[in-house]
């Protein structure tokens, strides 16, 4: 699909489907109550915790966390991209998918002559193997290399020929035709020289190709001698080496039910382990594994194995991708590294042990924690007091871009066994350090906070009955902005109908609150489409992080039933919210006022503080 496709459609899609159908065809559902229960798809379990709400037009897992409407769940469940997902169920509702213009056609119109370029390239590659009077020199490499032809045919390999001007004589015909191999990468053009050749020449060809099975760039693997061993296409406006992974399509057509990726390093040690009926492995493009290339992967599988080599080199880049991989780390993936003998890889360990001593190896890899603290210990002297206090320097600002959750604690209590120190103490030491003086940087000075700034399920959490807030004395600590502007939002979700009967506060613009810009946009979706349902309203936050949260939120469960008392609970929230916000912006006032007095206000805290007189919220000069 060549432009976005219009949320418009996306509203109308998901109106139209009955969730319960789509998810019914694919696993057993069961009715229970008003909802439909069954064993998770996503995780083993033994007793059902996977609920699908026709209500609210839902799913959620109470194990796993797993949740979304129709679109996520075929996304998840059948391992498709977003338009692929949406072409499927559009497919099944009798509609049309539309484009929305491109932003630039010129530029989605040379998208496309590229994919149609680079798909007669792989066709021409495949027929020299077949057909070119050297051919024989390709297919006996091949088969020293143990690559079968149904292997060779799966993965599309084909033989660049010897000689400068092959492809250029053969597909460049016109003028605009070599401008789109050169731009595909595909030709190398000399303007100053006034020449123009092949890239690829006397090498085993290797497309590379996206999840939708297009052919986006090629690997080129020299027979001889002559360097470089291995040559990759150029970046080009189809190709980018740090979102694409090679051998990823491949897997998927070879499987529909995977559970695991193995990344390894080269195109030679996917086939291989292919041949040898290891269908999972893909391999990073001459570059180390990118937050792309694992979001890319955890939206189909919950783990990822690490293949490395066992030397230095190795050891080097598994630490690479460990930095990488915390960052990635939310509860219920799982990421292990695996290390292989030194001078050994992939492709020579798999042929030489074959497949079960090969998949014994990937079953037994080190696991993220143990990997990471078994490093991190190597760097300290763990017998002296300087050195776990050295330890603990240096293993929390690594554990803090873990994401908050239950990962994120167990490597906490993991170190705070290694030191000796509790985990209050080691959150008291990371507070201290995030508290670096104006000036001075920090270890987790430039670390993006999390969407929501404090935890779902902590005892923060808004009153369920306005009975029970009525109550609590305002400004307790329990009450937060954050707190409240969650109760809002969750109200909204279970009952979006409600939004259009409610006069929203203007004071709610006035806080740069996270939870309540969340809440300031659904509240503007509302405004606008007044009888969105549950699921097509989390739609627009599509593969963004705040959709997970509201997909928590809305699956709460629901203790007040009719729309009047929802109203009232939602008035009396918005009402508290208001009072939180006003009494953090007098206290603000207070402060900056102070240090304009004492002389030590900046001139940013000057201009906020002229601001927030301005919008009347000063309670005293």
């Amino acid at each position: 699909m060549a432009g976005r496709i219009p949320q418009s459609f996306i509203d109308e899609l998901l109106d139209r489907t009955d969730i319960v159908e789509v998810i019914d065809t694919r696993i057993d559902l069961r009715k229970s109550g008003r909802n439909y229960s069954a064993l998770c798809p996503f995780h083993s379990e033994k007793s059902p915790s996977f609920s699908v709400s026709p209500d609210k037009q839902f799913y959620y897992c109470f194990g796993c966390g797993a949740g979304g409407n129709a679109l996520g769940f075929v996304m998840e469940y059948d391992h498709l991209e977003f338009p692929a997902a949406v072409e499927e169920l559009a497919k099944r509702a009798g509609m049309q998918v539309p484009e929305e213009t491109p932003r630039n056609p010129a530029l989605e119109k040379k998208r496309k002559s590229l994919y149609d370029q680079l798909e007669k390239t792989q066709q021409y590659y495949l027929a020299q193997l077949r057909q070119h009077p050297k051919k024989s020199r390709a297919i006996i490499y091949l088969k020293n290399r143990g690559i079968s032809g149904q292997i060779a045919r799966d993965f599309g390999i084909g033989y660049a020929p010897p000689g400068w001007d092959n492809l250029l004589k053969t597909l460049a015909t016109t003028p605009e035709d070599k401008d789109q191999l050169v731009a595909a990468g595909m030709l190398v053009n000399r303007e100053e020289e006034n020449k123009c050749y092949d890239r690829f020449r006397d090498r085993i060809m290797f497309p590379i190709r996206d999840t939708r099975g297009r052919t986006i760039a090629f690997g080129g693997r020299v027979i001889g001698d002559d360097k470089p061993k291995y040559l990759n296409s150029p970046e080009s406006p189809v190709f980018h080496k740090g979102n694409e992974l090679y051998g990823l399509y491949e897997a998927r057509q070879a499987s529909n039910r995977l559970t695991r990726f193995i990344i390894v390093e080269g195109y030679m040690d996917v086939v291989a382990m292919a041949q040898y009926g290891i269908t999972n492995a893909v391999a990073t493009l001459g570059t180390s594994t990118s937050q792309a290339h694992m979001t890319k992967l955890f939206r189909m599988v919950p783990e990822i194995v690490f293949c490395f080599d066992g030397d230095k080199a190795g050891r080097k880049a598994a630490e690479r991708a460990l930095e990488t991989a915390l960052t990635e780390m939310q509860d219920g993936r799982q990421i292990r590294f695996l290390f292989l003998p030194e001078g050994e890889d992939p492709d020579s360990l798999v042929r030489s042990e074959g497949r079960e001593a090969f998949e014994s190896r990937v079953s037994n890899a080190v696991s993220l924690p143990d990997y990471f603290f078994n490093s991190q210990v190597q760097q300290v002297d763990m017998d002296t007091l300087d050195g776990k206090a050295r330890l603990s320097m240096l293993a929390l600002p690594f554990i803090d871009k873990i994401p908050r959750g239950v990962l994120h604690q167990l490597m906490l209590d993991r170190l705070g066994e290694l030191t000796g120190l509790s985990t209050e103490q080691l959150v008291s030491l990371r507070s201290e350090k995030q508290s670096v003086p104006a000036g001075r940087k920090g270890p987790w000075q430039d670390e993006p906070p999390p969407y929501f700034s404090e935890s779902i399920e902590t005892s923060e959490e808004i009153p369920e009955s306005s009975k029970t807030r009525a109550k609590q004395k305002p400004g307790a600590k329990n009450c937060s902005i954050a707190s409240f502007s969650r109760h809002a939002i969750t109200l909204l979700l279970q009952e979006p109908a409600i939004a259009g009967s409610i006069d929203f506060p203007g004071e709610l613009r006035q806080t740069k609150d996270t939870e309540t810009e969340l809440l300031l946009e659904l509240i503007a979706i509302l405004e606008d489409k007044p009888n969105l349902k549950t699921a097509v309203l989390i739609s627009h936050w599509q593969d963004k992080e705040a959709q997970k949260q509201l997909i928590h939120l809305a699956s709460k469960e629901r203790l007040l039933s009719d729309l009047d008392s929802i109203k009232k609970e939602l008035e009396d929230t918005l009402n508290q919210l208001v009072t939180q916000i006003e009494s953090k912006t007098e206290t603000s006032i207070d402060m900056l006022k102070t240090k304009i007095q004492n002389r030590t206000a900046s001139k940013a805290e000057i201009l906020k503080y002229t601001r927030l007189c301005q919008q009347g919220t000063e309670t005293q000069k």
